[in-house]
């Protein structure tokens, strides 16, 4: 089964750090889908959302929004839609152990480009 359009859309949207249009087209998705992916759609919405946040400053919003895309898509690990969970998960992690391991109110972080991850379909194996 082919893939919707705005999924592809705001996998390429996020894939050249454009997370606000990643998650506004993702959202778009969601909004009418009322199938089992919901859930996993809202996920991707958040991660979208915890690294715009991250990439403006906004540490508090994004370490909250990187824990609750987490809790959304655990239940589709460790693939869902062509996406590797299990991968995204851990460069996110390692994009995020700055703010996940600091003990500060207001830290002052910033995204490292080099660990922004990307989200590239794999083949369901056979």
């Amino acid at each position: 089964m082919p893939y919707d359009p705005l999924y592809l859309q705001g996998i390429e949207h996020f894939n050249v750090c454009d997370f606000f249009e990643a998650h506004e087209v993702w959202e778009d998705l969601w909004t009418d889908y009322q199938g089992p992916l919901r859930k996993f759609y809202q996920g991707l919405i958040q991660v979208a959302v915890a690294l715009h946040h991250f990439g403006n400053g906004n540490i508090r919003g994004a370490k909250k929004l990187y824990h609750s895309s987490r809790a959304y898509l655990e239940p589709y690990r460790p693939r869902c839609e062509g996406i590797d969970l299990d991968k995204l998960f851990v460069e996110m992690e390692r994009c995020f152990a700055d703010i996940l391991s600091s003990t500060e109110e207001y830290p002052q972080i910033e995204v490292d480009p080099e660990l922004i991850p990307e989200i590239h379909l794999v083949e369901a194996a056979s």
